[in-house]
């Protein structure tokens, strides 16, 4: 094992044997011939050679099969824990759990959607589970979806599960029919809600009934905003406090937060015409009206990106602000983070736009970190959205309507200062570099312009520099970006000879002064060979006796002049 390159041998002495390691030589005839020999001679199962190269980087060991012969490996039952094995759910009950109405909701979506209802309405409404029983198909489809992966996380027979679960499911239907039979879900026609949950108050069925008169509210209610304006009168017909009030608005938001699930229901509740960047503002202001309120507050722009929100949604949006629905709220919030996790463009046909929507996002959600979200969270779903925009595709549809590379520049900018993420400023930052460093941009520079002087270009490329500055690059490639910005200028400053007709020029020595330092501080000028070229025509200026004597003479008007001269480098 002494060369970068050797190869084992290891053989399994019985099939369900491990594998364990014969011998190792750098000769690869010599290994494939022993491994033959020992399965030859019946002294292993099973044998296999493999490669091993040494990586001078990382000092590890790459593998690659060279040979295999002998009995396959027997594949392992893996061991189930006792408290995961047989069935998750045992009783009707589990079935209302906020976990398993989430799987009942993915296996019969597409029914559900037909119906135009939620999980939690199908397990509190008689017509509904009379609807499935007849049905037949769908329910067998679906406890087939929940069978075949749980068979396989819990090591039970699939047909043991579906028989279970058949039994289970007819057990519930059979329950729901019951209590429809019994009137044990009073309509609200002709009841009040605040007496019926006093009246419900200590029954042991009582979550069980208030869930059953709240989706009976909701009989023959379609469409999600229609749906949400029903469950907000429901909720202002509620007790006021105490026990009673949490036994009505429990219900209300568990249906809230399964209806808000379905994207149909909450394109029909925020409006059709939005967009997904849109109607992701939208959502945060309707769970975090106070923060939203607050932002505008201090930046109007803000308004413009974060549409207004109406009718049962902002009625909605004041309950939240209130305190109520905090499991809704927090279940809204982290759609809106799995969102700008997922691939799907916040706005498709606006590259630019997509940037200024997500930045109005990032100040929401920051807001909110503590109350709905945490702050790590927020970071993660804004890392992982930007490694979408510094792909290819979307910088090239970002750029796209730029007339000038000077254009891209400052777009690239504005594009390294929104990406988070060390991985995702370092690619924006290689996009940015290659646009500054190219020909073209020089060439752009160089190149006589009648609407702008050379002087105007060399303020601009300045511009650019400062707002490279405040993307926070790493320092690496902010000074590579900022070096091939500052050569250019240099260049466009040196056929220009702008310093130069400057110091020769006959204004005041002051004038003079002041202009070649702003350009040596960088302000008028990007740093680099022009920036260079002003500070030392200043200090020429400065050190002509004429000059000096003119200046001492004075002394008033070097008081402007100090502070450019610091930030120039040169001695006040």
């Amino acid at each position: 094992m002494a060369g970068p390159v050797h190869y084992e041998v290891y053989i399994r002495k019985t099939a369900p044997a491990p594998w364990t390691l014969q011998m190792a030589t750098e000769d690869r005839a010599n290994a494939i011939e022993t491994a033959e020999e020992l399965l030859r001679d019946d002294r292993a199962a099973a044998v296999r050679v493999t490669k091993e190269t040494l990586d001078p980087d990382t000092m590890e060991f790459n593998s690659v099969t060279v040979l295999t012969r002998g009995a396959p490996e027997v594949q392992r039952k893996r061991v189930v824990p006792e408290d995961e094995a047989g069935p998750r759910c045992g009783s009707p009950q589990d079935l209302y759990a906020p976990m398993a109405r989430d799987l009942i909701g993915r296996v019969l979506e597409d029914w559900l959607n037909r119906q135009g209802v939620t999980a939690f309405e199908l397990l509190h409404r008689p017509d509904l589970a009379e609807k499935l029983e007849a049905s037949g198909v769908e329910l067998q489809h679906a406890i087939q979806k929940v069978a075949v992966p749980e068979s396989q996380a819990v090591g039970q027979p699939v047909h043991d599960l579906v028989r279970h679960y058949q039994k289970l499911s007819e057990r519930t239907i059979e329950r729901v029919l019951m209590a429809g039979r019994k009137n044990q879900f009073p309509d609200l026609e002709n009841h009040s809600l605040a007496d019926l949950a006093h009246r419900l108050a200590g029954q042991p069925d009582r979550a069980f009934i208030m869930g059953g008169i709240v989706s009976g509210a909701l009989k023959g209610v379609r469409g999600g905003r229609a749906r949400l304006d029903r469950l907000m009168d429901l909720a202002e017909r509620a007790p006021m406090d105490g026990p009673p009030h949490a036994m009505v608005m429990v219900p209300i938001e568990q249906v809230m937060c399964e209806l808000f699930a379905a994207r149909t229901n909450l394109a029909d509740v925020l409006g059709p015409a939005l967009d997904q960047g849109a109607s992701l503002a939208a959502v945060v202001r309707m769970v975090a009206p106070r923060e939203i309120a607050a932002l505008i507050a201090q930046d109007p722009r803000l308004a413009l990106q974060v549409p207004i929100v109406d009718g049962p949604a902002a009625r909605l949006g004041e309950r939240v602000a209130d305190g109520q629905f905090p499991l809704l709220s927090a279940s809204l919030a982290r759609m809106v983070v799995r969102e700008l996790m997922s691939p799907r463009r916040l706005r498709p046909n606006d590259a630019a736009g997509e940037i200024d929507i997500l930045r109005t996002l990032a100040t929401a959600l920051t807001a909110t970190a503590g109350r709905l979200l945490t702050l790590e969270e927020v970071q993660s779903a804004f890392n992982e959205r930007s490694k979408a925009l510094v792909t290819a595709d979307f910088v090239a549809a970002y750029v796209k309507e730029c007339k000038t590379v000077l254009c891209e520049a400052e777009a690239l900018t504005r594009l390294c200062e929104n990406v988070t993420g060390t991985a995702n400023k370092r690619a924006a930052a290689r996009w940015l570099s290659a646009c500054v460093g190219s020909l073209r941009f020089e060439g752009e520079m160089r190149a006589a312009a009648p609407d702008q002087t050379a002087a105007q270009k060399l303020g601009v490329l300045a511009g650019l520099v400062r707002a490279v500055r405040g993307c926070g690059l790493s320092e690496r490639d902010e000074t590579d970006i900022i070096t091939a910005i500052g050569a250019v200028g240099g260049t466009v400053e040196g056929e220009a000879k702008i310093t130069a007709m400057l110091a020769r020029s006959p204004a005041p020595v002051q004038q003079k002064l002041a202009v070649l330092l702003r350009m040596a501080a960088g302000e008028t000028a990007p740093p680099g060979p022009a920036a260079d070229r002003a500070k030392v025509e200043a200090v020429k200026l400065f050190r002509a006796p004429d000059n000096r004597a003119a200046l001492a003479a004075a002394p008033e008007t070097l008081a402007p002049l100090k502070p450019l001269m610091r930030a120039a480098g040169l001695a006040a």
